[in-house]
């Protein structure tokens, strides 16, 4: 093996999939895009890594709610496009041609060009690792959708793409959650 500069580590870890995070402000709508996801537990609990340098955190702290929308491959130039500028001086829905569609949930809306959407109350922010801790209280999965394969960032501008599936659900089943 050879040795890896440490500052790129992340690089390994990071291909969860991008996601999009939407908001609103009490006046607005805005969007983000998030690589740094993670799953809590079988539970409809998740994290994102995310602080006052994205112009959405305001509005995650002050009204505690948002939607992880799931993002496919045919999107990459819009998760790209949103995820270079600042919802203060953009209107990213219409910029990238999203459709906010209204949840049940929650204030935020979901994108209707997106695989899934999960409806999320903010239950604790973690300042000292900028880590919000999410609560999905609604999904939407979009079973019509051609396109199915999901983004993950490699943290370095490039990306990978989901490809083959190998099923090993029977081989799981024990440590799997009834229902799954």
């Amino acid at each position: 093996m050879k040795k890896l500069e440490l500052g790129k580590a992340f690089t390994l870890l990071e291909s969860g999939p991008v996601v999009l995070v939407t908001t609103h402000d009490g006046v607005k709508d805005n969007l983000m895009t998030i690589s740094w996801t993670m799953v809590m537990d079988f539970t409809p609990r998740f994290a994102i890594t995310t602080g006052a340098w994205n112009h959405s955190y305001a509005a995650l702290r002050q009204y505690k709610e948002c939607v992880i929308a799931i993002a496919t491959v045919d999107l990459i130039d819009q998760v790209v496009g949103i995820g270079t500028c600042s919802g203060a001086d953009t209107d990213k829905f219409a910029t990238f041609g999203l459709t906010a569609v209204r949840g049940k949930q929650v204030r935020a809306p979901l994108i209707k060009e997106c695989l899934a959407n999960i409806e999320c109350k903010v239950v604790d922010i973690v300042e000292r690792h900028n880590i919000v801790v999410l609560e999905g209280v609604a999904a939407y999965l979009d079973r019509s959708r051609a396109e199915r394969r999901t983004l993950h960032a490699v943290g370095d501008g490039t990306f990978i793409v989901d490809g083959e599936i190998l099923d090993r659900r029977e081989m799981m089943r024990a440590k799997l959650p009834p229902g799954v």
